[in-house]
């Protein structure tokens, strides 16, 4: 890949839900993924730089811009890495958009987690044909109703639940 070039990646999901949002893992550390012909994985810490930069990243439904679900610049993306990996939490909006999304979610429809990202120079180490991810300009996460390339990551829609059935939670999962 050239450096500068958007690059997108799709991930397997597990599914949760409470009141209107949407969390989990956008991408997972460690987890080979075959792209192309290649094999990439993630290193931990590859999007410490975008986040601590305070670049606006958007939540969309399937890399499509006119489908936004949130904005990190508004408060309603939260982003975070831990050991595991990219943590992301949406407030999904109350559209028909949100509420599709949300209805996918909980029936366990869905079949990915993307990004969107640009490997700045030196981002990248290659051996061989497999390539390691060290670190990345982070531009979107998306929801994606498509296959995932990589395993592992998650989304968690919760759902608040009435005072009688507030011990219950749903937990849905996909492959």
């Amino acid at each position: 890949m050239a450096t500068g070039d958007i690059e997108r990646r799709a991930l397997a999901i597990e599914l949760r839900a409470t009141g209107r949002r949407l969390e989990g893992y956008a991408a997972t550390f460690g987890v080979e993924a075959r792209i192309g012909n290649f094999v990439e994985t993630i290193s931990p810490g590859a999007f410490a730089a975008s986040l601590a930069s305070g670049r606006d990243i958007l939540a969309l439904a399937d890399h499509d811009a006119t489908k936004l679900l949130a904005r990190s610049k508004s408060g309603t993306l939260r982003l975070s890495e831990d050991s595991k990996g990219l943590n992301f939490s949406i407030d999904v909006p109350k559209t028909q958009l949100g509420s599709d999304v949300l209805t996918l979610a909980e029936r366990g429809d869905l079949g990915g987690m993307s990004f969107a990202f640009r490997t700045p120079a030196g981002g990248d180490e290659w051996s061989g044909n497999r390539r390691t991810l060290r670190s990345v300009e982070l531009h979107e996460i998306s929801v994606v109703s498509a296959h995932p390339a990589y395993a592992g990551t998650s989304v968690n829609a919760r759902m608040t639940l009435p005072p009688r059935l507030r011990l219950a939670r749903l937990y849905l999962e996909t492959v």
